[in-house]
Parts: structure tokens; C-alpha cells; sequence
């Protein structure tokens, strides 16, 4: 199986690099990914994989393996693009049309590994016990995050998944590759609101007064 897998990757290699050249042409803000939700979809319609929509944007393709099980694996590839214009020489042939918004964080790469994914489970559908969700997540750049919002509608839960899978590209270790370990791998952001209260005054008697910059600064 690992010798088939390896020689179907090696031939869908060339239509991963088209599909990540196009998406990163093709930019779509966080929750606002409706032309790379259309393409998805279409690259699932060929393959005849069916899906469903549970948020506005993003889909989820549903594989059911050949083998019978009541096992469910979800394989997840975030989608959206960030608000950031491209600049530089490098690879601008490939550069995003869509001005003000580009993918710099890795998203095209991650669905067109997806996609890619796809197709090599499709040809071993057969060989498949159980069921493989392929999850394209919207909106994982912004808050509250595409992810939660998924997991909050139910559907994972209604499908029973056992397990999730997911990868984020990495210039810090050779292609070909993969890295991982036990507990957690990866740092993600959040936010939170911080509410400095002052006591105004006279600038002659500064020592009775509370100045809210001077504490802002201190607890940056």
C-alpha cells in the first residue's frame, strides 16, 4: 500500500502544483472564500465525491471507503488568504490578482494537498475501511476561527469523527518531509481586552494624577 500510495502522489504531484499556483492567484479573505469554496467544489464534483456545506463558505467532501467500518477519519486543510499585498520578484508569475489580499501563510499549498489527497483516496476507495471527511475550513485567520465555528454547528459530532488530521507547510524543514511530537507543535494567537482606568489632574500636580499611558506602557 505505501509503494502505491508513493506512485500516486508522484502522479497527481503535477495537478497539486497547478491547483496551488491557481489558488494563490486566487486569494479569498476569511469567511469570504465563495470563489475558492466553488473551486473546491468543482475539483470534487470531477472526482465524484459528494459533500456538504455546514457554514456559508468551505465544504466538507465525504469519501465512504469500499471496506465496511464504523470508523471516521477527517483529514483538514484551512482555506482563506490573508489582508496583505504581494510584493517582491520571486515567483511573481504567480503572484495573488486580487489586490490587498494574498496567501502568506501556506492555505493554497494546504488545499491543494487536500485535493490531492482526494484523489489518491479515491483510487483506493476500495481499500478504505470506513470514512475519510475532507475537510476545507474557512476562515482560520480570523476569529473566532473557522474551526470552532464547525465543530459549534454539530456536524463532526453528528458524523461521528474519530480522529483529525491536519498540516501546516514549514520552510524550516526539508520538502518531502514531515515533523511532529507528542502534546502541543504549533503556537496560535488570540485576543483579549485590557481596560486601563486614569485619574485626571493638573499637569502642575502630576503626582496626584493616574496617567493611563505611563501604565500602558509599564504593562506592555
Amino acid at each position: 500500500m505505501h509503494s502505491k500510495i508513493k506512485e500516486l502522489s508522484d502522479k497527481y504531484l503535477p495537478d497539486a502544483i497547478k491547483i496551488r499556483r491557481y489558488l494563490h492567484q486566487h486569494p479569498d479573505l476569511s469567511f469570504k472564500e465563495f470563489e475558492t469554496t466553488k473551486f473546491i467544489k468543482r475539483e470534487l464534483d470531477k472526482l465524484g465525491i459528494p459533500y456538504e456545506s455546514p457554514l456559508e463558505t468551505g465544504c466538507v467532501g465525504i469519501l465512504e471507503g469500499g471496506q465496511k467500518s464504523d470508523r471516521v477519519i477527517a483529514l483538514r486543510a484551512d482555506i482563506d488568504a490573508l489582508p496583505i499585498q504581494e510584493e517582491g520578484e520571486a515567483k511573481s508569475e504567480f503572484f495573488s490578482k486580487n489586490k490587498g489580499v494574498a496567501h502568506c501563510c501556506g492555505h493554497d499549498a494546504h488545499t491543494a494537498n487536500l485535493l490531492a489527497a482526494a484523489k489518491i483516496l479515491k483510487d483506493l476507495q476500495d481499500d478504505i475501511e470506513g470514512t475519510v471527511l475532507l475537510v476545507f475550513q474557512p476562515g482560520e485567520e480570523k476569529l473566532p476561527g473557522g474551526g470552532k465555528l464547525l465543530t459549534e454547528t454539530g456536524f463532526l459530532q453528528e458524523k461521528g469523527v474519530d480522529a483529525i488530521f491536519g498540516i501546516h507547510t514549514s520552510p524550516m524543514h526539508k520538502a518531502g518531509t514531515m515533523a511532529t511530537k507528542v502534546g502541543p507543535l504549533m503556537a496560535s494567537t488570540s485576543e483579549f481586552e485590557v481596560e486601563i482606568i486614569g485619574k485626571g489632574g493638573h499637569a502642575a500636580r502630576a503626582h496626584e494624577t493616574v496617567d493611563p499611558v505611563v501604565l500602558a506602557a509599564q504593562y506592555i
